[in-house]
Order: structure tokens, then C-alpha cells, then sequence
């Protein structure tokens, strides 16, 4: 039977790299949806923001039973959001669940 935290890992970690994909995808397909010059930006600085926040998550996910890298994955998971961020928040509070049981 797998711990908590390595649960929490492997969520995190799926989590982040959904991240990752979802973020290229909007960078991607930034100049192709957008009926202004402005708004491709805005979605071309959000891709690349969700795409830092991505790779810091992907990283941060071996680390997920440790109170400081738990504390930072659940901040991050909220700030990206959409089915990655949950499944972030999720991996972290498993691998916190782990280290106060």
C-alpha cells in the first residue's frame, strides 16, 4: 500500500504537468482566437505565467511532504486554477495529510 505522500506526489505531479499542457495550448493558440492585438497579449502573458506556475508545480511535487513546499504547491494550485490546480491543492494536502499522521 502506497503512503499519502506518495499519492499526494504523483497528483501533484499530474496535476502540474497538466498545467504545463494546458498553458502551451493558450500560448499556442493565443493569435488565432483573438479579435485584437490586446487581447492576444493578455492571453499570450497568461500562458506564459501558467506555464512558469506549471513547471514550478512539476518540480515542487517530489517535494510534497514537506510543510514549505505544501504550503507553496497549494498557493500555486489556487493561482493557476482549472482541473490542474485542484488536482495540485489535492496532491498537496495529501502529502500534508501524511506528515501529520
Amino acid at each position: 500500500m502506497a503512503s499519502l505522500s506518495y499519492v499526494g506526489y504523483v497528483i501533484a505531479l499530474i496535476g502540474g504537468i497538466l498545467i504545463v499542457i494546458f498553458s502551451l495550448l493558450g500560448i499556442i493558440g493565443s493569435p488565432f482566437l483573438a479579435f485584437s492585438a490586446t487581447v492576444a497579449l493578455g492571453v499570450l502573458a497568461s500562458g506564459i505565467v501558467g506555464l512558469i506556475l506549471g513547471i514550478i508545480c512539476v518540480i515542487g511535487a517530489k517535494y510534497v511532504s514537506h510543510l514549505g513546499w505544501a504550503i507553496v504547491l497549494i498557493v500555486l494550485g489556487i493561482i493557476a486554477g482549472g482541473i490542474g490546480g485542484v488536482l495540485v491543492v489535492i496532491g498537496a494536502l495529501l502529502g500534508l495529510l501524511d506528515r501529520i499522521v
